[in-house]
């Protein structure tokens, strides 16, 4: 991964500029722009507060900030990843005119995703504020576990961007698992809540125990477990070599495969 990084660095000025126009593009013609990044969480925590809390009845302590805690962490995993998926075939065009190293697209979605996950951060720290939560100490290590989650995007990210050139059913299958996924992770439950044999099967997702850390870190005051933090870190550490390894050996012929 040492090459990775320092593509990053040497280009490092394409890399935010691809994230900065991804950013502009996206939220282009729109009245309200970027500040949908802040109103797309609160319409997802206000259909699942009154779903989950009205009709199920789940008692979570501190529900709104639990919800919309995962729903931050999970909205920068879907987003980094999809919008990863056509960062090359959308630079088609550039990429036969000047160049830069076929990993800057997918990393620059990675930056754009983050930029997003600021502001929802914000929004998260002004619930925070409103439900007069007092916060412990333990939400100082949040940006650790956003870190893992930022390799596990760029992990994922790379592979799906070259494997979307090649073969167009990528876009529509990682849909479908990053749809599943969301109702698979512990957002607007708890992990604990899950079948026996359910949690043994879903404890390998770097997801759930991504998420079940942050709210850990952020609403209980506990560290995460020795085994949340092995499983995080070597599911991760596993997606993302074999991730890496999967872009190599497909990057070098992306533009051949775009015309």
């Amino acid at each position: 991964m040492t090459s990775i990084r320092e593509e990053m660095w040497k280009f490092k000025g394409i890399l935010f500029n691809f994230a900065i126009s991804d950013l502009k593009i996206r939220y282009r013609n729109s009245i309200l722009g970027v500040f949908w990044s802040l109103i797309e969480p609160l319409l997802m925590l206000g259909v699942l507060f009154v779903v989950f809390s009205t009709m199920f009845k789940f008692e979570i302590p501190n529900f709104p900030i639990y919800l919309l805690l995962g729903i931050v962490c999970y909205n920068f995993f879907k987003n980094g990843t999809t919008f990863a998926l056509n960062s090359l075939t959308n630079r088609s065009a550039l990429m036969t005119q000047i160049y830069f190293p076929r990993s800057i697209p997918a990393m620059s979605a990675g930056i754009t995703a983050s930029i997003m996950l600021i502001l929802e951060i914000v929004v998260l720290a002004i619930f925070i504020v409103i439900f007069q939560f007092a916060p412990p100490i333990t939400i100082l290590l949040l940006p650790l576990v956003l870190g893992l989650l930022f390799v596990l995007v760029i992990g994922i990210s790379l592979p799906l961007s070259v494997l979307n050139v090649k073969y167009k059913d990528t876009e529509f299958l990682w849909q479908v698992i990053v749809s599943a996924g969301f109702f698979l992770t512990p957002i607007f439950y708890q992990f604990d809540m899950m079948p026996a044999q359910v949690q043994n099967v879903l404890q390998f997702s770097p997801m759930v125990q991504i998420v079940t850390m942050a709210h850990h870190v952020v609403l209980y005051g506990t560290l995460p477990t020795i085994n949340s933090i092995l499983f995080a870190v070597g599911s991760i550490s596993v997606i993302t070599v074999i991730g890496y390894l999967i872009f190599r050996k497909y990057q070098a012929k992306v533009v051949e495969e775009m015309w």
